[in-house]
């Protein structure tokens, strides 16, 4: 196939060199976005006189059935095309003749590719924030079934202190909240349109880019020419956000591939959503988790190949940058795909409460409550860690627990100690006791968890 500058060069490309530079093979996932962006284009050259105006509608006309044909299946991408664009153009140019040839008048393909993978990625975004709003429902809505499902919180993977099952997963909630909130504002930062910047000086021709930008939705148009082909920003902090979103899943997983051993057996997991051997035919592997791990290392690595492959670029354009969109689209897939199966998998596990329970009255998670029990009666602090500390080395001793003491053995200790210790170190009291805002009672938790639900609300009503 003949391309659009041979007449530049006198000898016809190699073979390889053309599959080397070609990205049909990748950047045709992009059509739609790059005959939107053609008929705003398109339009604008009609309505500035740039071309006739019935030159203008037939082009737009044009470009909306090669569009319902690439839908539909009528027509399939050329293999051979060096790139979504040329492929476009030139299907155009053969449905209308001449004049689909003036389509691409005060346009060059980095001004066009820096649009369309602006329009791109804020479609992505769109559906990467409905599915974070469906894996922050899902938390809530799990966790509001567990504001009295006492559990052993951890540090350094050791029991720490009393928390509930609720209060726990609600600490994802954050993670993920914060996680749609970058996404906003990357979107927010992306949403201006770089087309009008030309090869990167822009035109001659009068065109009007906030005209463009108003039929395709964006805030506004980029301040520079220059910077708006070489901008690669947004793709680079799609990337990050995503990084945090696959980081935030995987440390979830982690804690369901634990929590679903025989060891721990908190949860169980779904048949749906298990997998099992090949040779021992009593095995339940949670495999979702265990990918959505592993995929994050890959999303990291998307990151690292568009940090490094912008790192050393001279402005303005240059063919490096083509392979920004491989990168992009792997992270937007596997993110894509694993919170939406980790949200289902999450939505349909059980939550084992006796064995939850059962870890918890173990590892004397209440020694700091036993602790603040006796600062309460007038013990400075560091005093009643020292007893609590020997109270728990006398219980390890005797294969015994803070609640199954007798008074005489707690008034071996201190004579502080009175009946109303044993209402102190009570599970479920050192839970509901934290009233301190953020922290586990029931009462804490189900405000956390409408805050969240009336977060999804609001963002719900603002896409009506």
């Amino acid at each position: 196939m003949a391309k659009m500058w041979d007449a530049r060069f006198s000898k016809a490309e190699n073979s390889r060199v053309n599959d080397f530079n070609s990205s049909i093979s990748f950047d045709s996932r992009m059509y739609k976005e790059d005959i939107t962006g053609s008929i705003a284009h398109a339009t604008m050259l009609g309505k500035c006189g740039i071309i006739l105006s019935d030159e203008a509608e037939k082009i737009v006309a044009a470009l909306k059935e090669i569009l319902a044909d690439l839908d539909s299946g009528a027509l399939t991408f050329d293999p051979e095309a060096e790139d979504i664009h040329m492929f476009i153009e030139e299907v155009l140019t053969a449905r209308i003749g001449d004049t689909g040839k003036r389509l691409h008048t005060a346009r060059s393909r980095n001004d066009q590719v820096a649009l369309d993978i602006r329009l791109y990625l804020r479609n992505q975004i769109r559906e990467i924030r409905g599915l974070i709003a469906s894996l922050l429902a899902t938390i809530a809505q799990t966790a509001a079934k567990h504001t009295e499902t006492v559990m052993a919180g951890y540090t350094h993977l050791q029991r720490a202190q009393p928390v509930t099952f609720g209060h726990y997963i609600m600490a994802y909630a954050q993670m993920f909240l914060r996680d749609d909130l970058r996404l906003a504002q990357t979107m927010e930062r992306m949403n201006l349109s770089p087309l009008g910047s030309g090869a990167l000086a822009s035109t001659t021709y009068p065109i009007d880019r906030h005209l463009v930008a108003e039929l395709l939705e964006f805030d506004g148009v980029t301040e520079n020419s220059i910077d708006g082909v070489s901008d690669r920003d947004s793709v680079l902090e799609l990337a990050f956000d995503l990084s945090l979103v696959m980081m935030h899943l995987s440390r979830f997983s982690e804690e369901i591939i634990l929590w679903c051993s025989t060891e721990f057996g908190f949860i169980e997991l779904d048949d749906a959503f298990s997998t099992g051997s090949s040779i021992m035919p009593q095995k339940k592997n949670p495999d979702i988790a265990e990918l959505v791990r592993g995929k994050t290392g890959r999303v990291y690595g998307d990151l690292t190949t568009l940090l490094t492959m912008m790192k050393g670029l001279p402005l303005a354009y240059n063919k490096d940058m083509q392979e920004d969109k491989e990168a992009i689209f792997d992270a937007v897939d596997n993110a894509k795909i694993c919170l939406e199966l980790f949200t289902a998998m999450l939505a349909t596990c059980t939550v084992k409460k006796e064995k939850l329970r059962q870890a918890a009255s173990k590892g004397f998670i209440n020694a700091t409550d036993c602790a603040d029990y006796l600062v309460k009666k007038g013990m400075p602090f560091r005093d009643a860690y020292k007893i609590c500390g020997r109270l728990v080395a006398y219980c390890i001793e005797h294969n015994t627990d803070l609640e199954s003491l007798s008074l005489t053995e707690f008034h071996e200790f201190s004579p502080l100690f009175a009946d109303d210790i044993y209402a102190a170190v009570n599970l479920e009291n050192c839970v509901n006791g934290r009233l301190v805002y953020g922290g586990p009672s029931k009462a804490s938790v189900e405000h956390q968890i409408s805050l969240i639900q009336s977060y999804l609300t609001n963002i719900e009503e603002s896409r009506l």
